[in-house]
């Protein structure tokens, strides 16, 4: 089974509900495919086992072969190619990786390189992998490295998959595929409004959600009336309290040193199962 587990905003506490479920759980894997900033390692502190760098294709010019057509430049719809009368000009932070200007080249001038968009990393903390991947500085797009993230997914473990905050792209390449998806909210009405983004992004995905409150006691009850209103299920509710908050700065999970939630987070992976069908 795969569950993801998403917010609409950053800080609602995602990462710490991802982590302690999966150290709640025996043999499942984690993904952090937050790849811009991730962090669950930092909780985890895994015996990192496998380290490669990960790259995109990206065009290649042999200028003595090139006639200037301009094809290349016209098929691209990202931009990453100009063609002047007598230059040409690639922009490998532009280019998405399609491979079409290799296609539509007649004289065969363009040939595939390749352009290092981050590092992907394995490790173990007893029986729980942690696969996760870290994204160069500078470059704009994340999305090719969460799918080489997720092609590291073992369909024969339960798995659970850190989302990174928002709405976007990346936020849709790493829930696409998952069985259901957990919603971190807090109860405010910023938490609401990306709530409800996030929302509407898995109903247009067709992947069942539930959601979780983190933080629970301050803001308001609005979260909780737009999910009676949605029918959207509460899993679960984690109080604001001070040493929740004391024990992730330190970067502990806290559910190592606040034993008796153990149980909880294994009955909302039931919760999760049973409203999944699985």
């Amino acid at each position: 089974m795969i569950v993801s587990i998403a917010s609409g905003k950053g800080g609602t506490g995602k990462t710490s509900v991802a982590v302690n479920l999966a150290i709640s759980l025996e043999g499942v894997q984690l993904l952090d495919c937050d790849v811009e900033e991730p962090n669950a390692h930092l909780l985890l502190h895994p015996k990192i086992i496998h380290e490669k760098p990960v790259y995109t294709p990206i065009p290649t010019l042999n200028e003595e072969m090139c006639d200037h057509c301009g094809k290349c430049a016209s098929f691209c719809q990202y931009n990453a190619i100009f063609v002047g009368y007598k230059k040409v000009l690639i922009f490998p932070e532009l280019c998405h990786g399609c491979g079409g200007c290799f296609l539509v080249c007649p004289k065969k001038a363009i040939v595939e390189g390749k352009h290092r968009i981050g590092t992907l990393k394995q490790g173990f903390v007893g029986n729980l992998e942690l696969v996760y991947g870290e994204l160069e500085v500078g470059e704009p797009m994340a999305v090719p490295l969460i799918r080489e993230v997720k092609r590291h997914i073992d369909k024969g473990r339960n798995v659970i998959i850190d989302a990174p905050p928002g709405a976007s792209c990346p936020v849709i390449e790493t829930a696409k595929g998952s069985d259901f998806c957990i919603l971190v909210s807090e109860p405010t009405l910023f938490g609401l409004y990306d709530l409800k983004t996030t929302v509407q992004v898995l109903r247009d995905m067709k992947i069942p959600l539930g959601v979780v409150v983190n933080k629970a006691g301050i803001g308001d009850r609005k979260v909780y009336e737009y999910c009676k209103e949605e029918g959207i299920p509460i899993l679960l509710e984690i109080p604001f309290q001070r040493k929740i908050a004391e024990l992730y700065s330190r970067g502990i999970p806290f559910i190592q040193e606040m034993q008796e939630w153990k149980e909880e987070f294994r009955r909302l992976f039931e919760d999760v199962k049973r409203l999944a069908g699985k």
